[in-house]
């Protein structure tokens, strides 16, 4: 009786595991062609040597050569694990398998398994030039260690090489790489040798035998299948199929001359088995048995024929699947080549239509060009016309002046000799004078006496200053030496130091072109020359013929002073204090003045100058304005609409309309005084100085170069300051004998004891806006709504519940108060 033997499948691409991942055999073939890999089928079962390699070329060698030396003549099993890409490139970027394109992912599939195919073909055709006998055996998993061990366990593998790193062995507890992995979870028969570079490393061998049986699975299908056919004979080709299917899902493919394992049990296994399989129909006699034999046999060639036609029929199918995706791509590539004609075609249309605007643009342009070409050359007429006309005009001129250069001439020699003799003149007259001053402190008994006082004198009795000549003004600055040159003033005049009658003068040059600088001479001349006070800074006398003025020598300003840190050791607050009452009581004289007023109309600290005691005198007019008294009745008066630069210490409403008034210089007096007390010098500083005094912190923002402010001074200049400083001139003070007296006071408070009572309980400082609390007690206005306003509605001094918060103005105290600063 001829021995059934399973049904062995025609060969195909290369074995797979069932568990690899493909969605089907047909599909696994998609990427491994049936005929690309010439080697010997698979006998599951043999004395095998498995060689575990990966995509590295160069390793895989290296195995190869030690695996031919150690099993020579032996038969060779290539076992390879496709791990495919978690990240597909696309053009947006490597995406996840998940997240890509279907198409895609397929594409991105079968261009690793054609690279997998050329690296398996490249494998076999060593081992063929090697002369050794080789089969493939490839599956695919995320875990290339995970997927040799179940290889492994599935083919029963009991000789397996496959490479390692050197310090996977030294290094016993790093268990991440797949030599630790195989080695750990290989089945206890798989005996594995660990190569690094045709080296063996390590070996692990193996600890139980395993029976050399084809798998479980084939055995229990063939089983199966022969008692269903002995049972059912009418359905065994049904059955037949079905085990195939099973079958192959369970051992894979196996390409060119590979095929399924088949069994190699002998005839007396067989009718060992079949009796064991039948031995269930109890009824049966022997030669029922050798005809359900027999028509089983029939069955199984009928199987084998149709299942031939079906792979036959899925070959077919498959090339036409082929076929179809061919023609798929093609299509789609003519529809993009297709869309891309298109899109060029639109963008030449577009490109043409921009050029022919760009044309019609340009011949426009070129229309006017030559328009304004034909205007440029009517012009150029018109000007070489001119030309010739102005030339003969220049002719003229030039004649004319050569006429006047000999007029001048002589008009220069006539002035010349009539300036000698005024020269001469006023020689004679300064001579007299020096015997003046003489006879002068000869009168006095040779007591101490000043060049003002002999100046008032001639003055007043002259009613004109003293004039001077240019040599005298040469010769006291030798020469206008840049030595003797100490500044500059307005309109580009120079300010020189000199030596004149025995005593330091400064000598101020206007520069005589200047129509400006004539006009500023002739009313300093008339206006300064008149003034007598303290501290405003005396005239001496004039030089007309080189628009000089000669003032009193000052040896420094209060800009210097306050601003030099070497020197504000000796500018003390209670020095400060004094200066700003010397100014206060100056502009008080100006503004006082009848029938005219004078405005200073430049009050900085630059135009303070200070003397050797420091005392301070005020000078630089702005053309020391006189004001008659109608037109001082009048808010404002237009001054000056044009400023040379804004500045910090200026009237911002002069800045904004050109207007001086008195006002004005209340509010640079303002920023002097804030200046004075916190050394500063910014933008911003009345609004930093409110804030302090708002947040009780005035202390923070003081001068501390100045020494410790008393609170009750600091506070009452702050908020002088502060109200000299108001945007709106109408709410600044006037500069009154009161305010001058009050501001004396001040620089000898500390010497005065102040009265209890007219101390704020809450400040301790004296009270300038004193209100009587529903307790009785007067407190600072200010202070006492602060209380209030954090909440609290108990007295300050008693600690009591107030029966209401309303607050009554104590007047008497008040005048009480203002009488104490202002008498001492």
């Amino acid at each position: 009786m001829k021995l059934l033997k399973p049904f062995h499948p025609p060969p195909l691409a290369m074995v797979t595991d069932g568990r690899s991942g493909f969605s089907s055999p047909a599909g696994f073939r998609d990427g491994f062609d049936r005929n690309s890999l010439p080697v010997p089928e698979i006998d599951v079962g043999t004395d095998k040597v498995y060689v575990a390699v990966g995509k590295s070329l160069e390793k895989a060698v290296s195995l190869f050569h030690w695996t031919f030396r150690r099993f020579r003549g032996q038969e060779i099993c290539i076992l390879y694990v496709h791990q495919p890409s978690p990240l597909i490139p696309t053009l947006l970027g490597k995406l996840p398998a998940a997240q890509a394109n279907p198409d895609v992912v397929r594409a991105y599939r079968r261009q690793e398994r054609e690279e997998t195919n050329k690296l398996l073909l490249d494998y076999t055709s060593l081992c063929s030039r090697s002369k050794v006998k080789a089969c493939v055996v490839t599956t695919e998993n995320e875990q290339v260690r995970k997927g040799i061990v179940d290889l492994v366990n599935e083919y029963g593998v009991r000789k397996l090489v496959m490479g390692a790193a050197q310090e996977t062995w030294m290094k016993v507890k790093k268990n991440s790489s797949k030599s630790s992995y195989a080695a750990k979870n290989a089945p206890p028969f798989c005996q594995i040798w660990f190569i690094n570079k045709g080296q063996l490393l390590y070996s692990k061998e193996p600890t139980e035998a395993y029976d050399a049986l084809p798998p479980p699975s084939i055995l229990q299908d063939s089983d199966t299948l022969r008692s269903q056919s002995l049972r059912h004979p009418g359905s065994a080709e049904r059955e037949s199929l079905e085990v195939y299917r099973r079958s192959t899902s369970t051992v894979g493919f196996v390409s060119g001359n590979v095929s399924v394992m088949r069994s190699k049990q002998g005839e007396g296994d067989c009718s060992r088995r079949l009796p064991s399989n039948t031995s269930s129909d109890s009824g049966y006699s022997s030669s029922n048995e050798f005809d359900s034999r027999f028509e089983e046999e029939n069955l199984y060639k009928k199987l084998e024929e149709v299942n031939m036609e079906a792979e036959a029929s899925r070959n077919e199918a498959f090339q036409e699947l082929l076929r179809r995706k061919r023609l798929e791509a093609q299509a789609i590539e003519a529809n993009n080549k297709v869309r891309a004609y298109e899109s060029a075609y639109a963008q030449e249309v577009e490109q043409r239509k921009t050029a022919e605007d760009e044309l019609n643009a340009a011949r426009r342009e070129l229309e006017q060009l030559l328009e304004r070409r034909e205007v440029a050359s009517k012009e150029l007429h018109n000007a070489m016309r001119n030309i010739a006309i102005l030339e003969n005009q220049v002719q003229e001129a030039n004649r004319r002046r050569e006429e006047s250069a000999e007029e001048l001439k002589l008009i220069q020699a006539s002035v010349t000799t009539l300036v000698i003799e005024k020269q001469t003149v006023q020689r004679q007259r300064f001579e007299a004078a020096k015997w003046l001053d003489q006879w002068k402190f000869r009168g006095q008994g040779g007591g101490a006496s000043s060049m003002d006082g002999c100046t008032e004198e001639a003055t007043s009795t002259t009613g004109r200053l003293m004039e001077f000549s240019v040599l005298d003004l040469e010769n006291a600055t030798f020469n206008f030496s840049e030595r003797f040159e100490i500044g500059c003033g307005r309109y580009g005049c120079s300010v020189y130091k000199g030596e004149m009658s025995n005593r330091t003068v400064m000598i101020k040059m206007l520069h005589p072109s200047n129509l400006q600088a004539q006009s500023e001479f002739q009313q300093e001349v008339q206006v300064v020359g008149k003034l007598q006070h303290k501290h405003i800074l005396g005239l001496i006398g004039i030089c007309p013929e080189a628009y000089a003025l000669v003032y009193e020598y000052m040896p420094g300003c209060l800009e210097s002073h306050v601003s030099n840190k070497n020197n504000s050791y000796s500018m003390y607050w209670k020095t400060r204090t004094r200066i700003i009452s010397e100014i206060a009581n100056a502009l008080l004289f100006l503004h006082a003045s009848r029938p005219k007023k004078i405005l200073h109309g430049d009050l900085k600290p630059e135009n303070i100058v200070l003397d050797s005691e420091l005392s301070a005198k005020l000078c630089n007019f702005r053309f020391s304005t006189l004001v008659n008294e109608e037109t001082f009745r009048c808010r404002s008066f237009r001054k000056y609409a044009e400023l040379n630069r804004p500045f910090l210490f200026t009237d911002p409403e002069f800045l904004h309309t050109g207007t001086l008034t008195a006002k004005s210089d209340v509010y640079s007096f303002g920023m002097i005084i804030l200046w004075l007390l916190t050394g500063r010098q910014s933008a911003g500083l009345v609004n930093e100085v409110k804030k302090a005094v708002s947040c009780c912190d005035l202390g923070s923002v003081l001068d501390t170069l100045a020494g410790e402010w008393p609170s009750f001074v600091a506070k009452r200049l702050a908020d002088l300051g502060l109200r000299c400083c108001e945007s709106n001139a109408r709410d600044r003070p006037v500069v009154s004998p009161m305010l001058v007296k009050e501001l004396e006071q001040l620089a000898v408070l500390e010497d005065r004891r102040v009265p209890s009572f007219f101390l704020c309980p809450i400040l301790k400082e004296i009270m300038h806006d004193p209100q009587l609390a529903a307790d009785g007690f007067t407190y600072e206005g200010e202070a006492l709504r602060g209380w209030f306003k954090n909440g609290r509605e108990t007295s300050p001094m008693t600690n009591l519940r107030l029966s209401h918060l309303d607050l009554t103005p104590n007047h008497s105290l008040r005048i009480a108060v203002q009488d104490w600063l202002c008498n001492p």
